[in-house]
């Protein structure tokens, strides 16, 4: 038996990376899974985002654990796609009980206007999420079954990133914006008993962080290194690891945690 039998998740941003992980970690513990990327190349974004054939790899993986999934392409800016792309999930697996706004990118380094750059990353990482919650959270009030949220956010929204640029200014504003929605909604749907929590990691080994390549990156910007320095002795955390902290905020060994930021950091933020 799963932590999670019977359940079904909403998780954005699937195709790789840490929705990916989110999704494999679930459904072994039993969920089934509505999967949605946007599968397109955002202009202000530098590293290569998700693509199709990466949301179908996280369908095999999924599969290939015995559980059900529905992908669907939709931006999450996109709120009329969103609900389609919900729509399409729940009439095949039935209503949802956890929700994941996971779903982010980090714009800088390309050669766009700051303008853009600020928009795209401010649309994506907090509107994006107030849509997914908007899609989500009508349901499970009907419903009246409970249930579990939890918003991506970062180290980022809990310290200020002494870098100017319009891309990690977006990012950090955003980043602390999905905090204070996360409260809000936990507060307001506490009384329902849906729960309301965020992750807040440190680096991540994902594209974003370039898959690795951490160290490269942290030694062209010193600002960006200081912000970076976790208190462990590593650079980045996996995928699994914000998973991990994922399923059991979501399962009923956290039935009491809401309006809680759980850091999954290597002690970054201790440090500050």
């Amino acid at each position: 038996m799963g932590k999670l039998d019977g359940k079904v998740a909403f998780i954005t941003g699937a195709a790789r990376g840490q929705g990916r992980s989110h999704a494999i970690r679930l459904a072994e513990e039993g969920a089934d899974i509505i999967a949605v990327d946007i599968c397109a190349q955002l202009e202000s974004v530098s590293y290569p985002m998700g693509t199709e054939t990466e949301l179908d790899e996280t369908v095999a993986a999924v599969e290939a654990l015995g559980r059900r999934i529905v992908a669907r392409q939709a931006d999450v800016r996109d709120v009329t796609e969103l609900r389609k792309a919900f729509a399409d999930g729940t009439a095949e697996l039935g209503p949802v009980d956890i929700v994941l706004a996971n779903a982010g990118i980090g714009a800088g380094g390309a050669t766009v206007a700051e303008e853009q750059e600020w928009d795209e990353v401010v649309a994506v990482n907090l509107t994006g999420v107030w849509n997914t919650g908007r899609v989500a959270i009508p349901s499970m009030l009907e419903r009246k079954q409970g249930g579990a949220i939890v918003l991506t956010s970062s180290t980022g929204g809990m310290a200020g990133v002494g870098i100017p640029t319009a891309g990690f200014l977006g990012y950090t504003a955003a980043k602390h914006g999905v905090i204070g929605l996360m409260r809000s909604w936990a507060n307001y749907l506490a009384p329902h008993n849906i729960r309301v929590n965020s992750v807040a990691p440190t680096a991540v080994r994902t594209p974003m962080a370039g898959d690795g390549n951490l160290s490269a990156i942290m030694e062209r910007s010193p600002a960006l290194a200081s912000a970076l320095s976790n208190a462990m002795p590593v650079d980045l955390v996996e995928p699994v690891d914000i998973s991990n902290a994922i399923v059991w905020l979501v399962s009923d060994d956290a039935r009491y945690v809401t309006g809680s930021v759980i850091p999954v950091d290597a002690g970054q933020l201790n440090k500050r």
